[in-house]
């Protein structure tokens, strides 16, 4: 009776172990140097990031340009 206790015990703490090493894994997988992702990724919400404006400094110039006819207009004597 000690033996077959043993050995159950022992399939119970092997099966308890898998499903813990199979419960802590996350979303992602890390397989022979690639990351991959979850097998859940194709039933995942979708995020749409809208397209920005292509030249990516737009403020800045429109700053710089203003500034430039603020300078212009000091020199000549127009602003205070």
């Amino acid at each position: 009776m000690k033996n077959t206790m043993g050995k159950l015990t022992g399939v119970t703490a092997g099966l308890m172990v898998c499903a813990l090493s199979l419960c802590s894994t996350g979303c992602q997988s890390w397989i022979a140097g690639q990351t991959l992702p979850s097998p859940h990724y194709l039933s995942d919400d979708i995020q749409y990031f809208p397209r920005g404006p292509e030249f990516r400094l737009t403020n800045t110039v429109r700053a710089h340009e203003a500034y430039r006819l603020e300078q212009e207009a000091i020199e000549a004597g127009l602003a205070e």
